[in-house]
């Protein structure tokens, strides 16, 4: 079966999609309809815009979700999904693929979503960190006798977390995971605590967006951050979104899914080729392929 999966936050780069607006016409009519619905001109920036202006969250959000969503359109008879999962962001990106969205929606929410996160940071000063070489169940452990907030968030791949919390308390987890074995415990550059309870007022400001958008019966399954499994009901789907902003990504376990349910491929439809690699850390030889329009 094959898989198809879309990149989240951080796989951005200046000149992302360009060569899809000046060879495609569908992508130029689809750049130019996300400028007016942004009210911006987001292909300007994701084309030439610096790395400082691509790494602000209101501006990589909708501009990965934009690069995945119209690279897959540009596929055409090709892209042919039996199932997809996307990581974090992503997953808006392959509600859009899979027919669960429209484009015009699917942009609206990651838009939406951004702004909220954006306020949810500024709010309060938060963090996340990447811990390597430990079991998951001992970060969960050692999260969980911190006072203060601290999560893990993202399950990447075995051996690779990430925590997000408090400032404070997401040092004092690195200090204590070091000390269990980690191999690193890294503080990342990101602007807040992006799936942990800290993000609930973005949840709640996004879930109202959410809720009045309509969800139809995808194409495929979709496998979801929250569930690491195949959904296909839109009520479902529609609340598992919801949940996200504040619940882990579960991506090591959607990936071991994917593959128990019978993946034989995976393609990365987006900017770079980080989840390609998350897969190959799942299972060395299982085949992955990186999105291509032949222009």
């Amino acid at each position: 079966m094959k898989a198809y999966v879309f990149p989240g936050q951080g796989a951005q780069f200046t000149g992302m999609g360009k060569d899809l607006f000046d060879t495609m016409p569908l992508a130029k009519e689809l750049f130019l309809k996300a400028d007016e619905i942004l009210g911006f001109e987001i292909h300007k920036i994701m084309f030439y815009g610096t790395e400082e202006e691509l790494k602000q969250t209101k501006i990589t959000q909708p501009a990965i979700f934009l690069h995945s969503t119209i690279l897959a359109a540009c596929l055409g008879d090709s892209f042919v999904p039996e199932m997809v999962a996307g990581h974090s962001l992503g997953e808006i990106s392959a509600l859009v693929a899979n027919k669960t969205l429209s484009f015009e929606d699917g942009l609206t929410l990651v838009y939406k979503r951004a702004l909220a996160m954006q306020k949810a940071c500024e709010a309060q000063p938060s963090t996340m960190a990447a811990i390597i070489g430990l079991e998951d169940n001992v970060i969960e452990d050692i999260c969980a006798t911190i006072n203060g907030v601290v999560v893990p968030a993202n399950y990447n791949c075995p051996g690779q977390l990430v925590i997000s919390g408090e400032v404070n308390a997401v040092e004092e987890a690195c200090v204590k995971l070091k000390e269990a074995g980690a191999k690193m415990a890294v503080v990342l550059q990101v602007g807040g605590a992006f799936h942990s309870p800290l993000m609930e007022s973005a949840r709640e400001e996004l879930a109202k967006a959410i809720e009045a958008t309509n969800f139809s019966q995808p194409i495929c399954p979709i496998y979801q951050n929250v569930k690491a499994a195949a959904v296909s009901d839109p009520a479902e789907i529609k609340q598992n979104l919801i949940e996200q902003l504040t619940a882990p990504v579960r991506w090591t376990q959607t990936m071991q899914q994917m593959i128990s349910d019978g993946a034989t491929s995976v393609t990365e439809v987006g900017p770079g080729k980080v989840l390609q690699g998350l897969f190959k850390k799942v299972d060395r030889s299982f085949s992955t392929f990186s999105a291509t329009v032949i222009l």
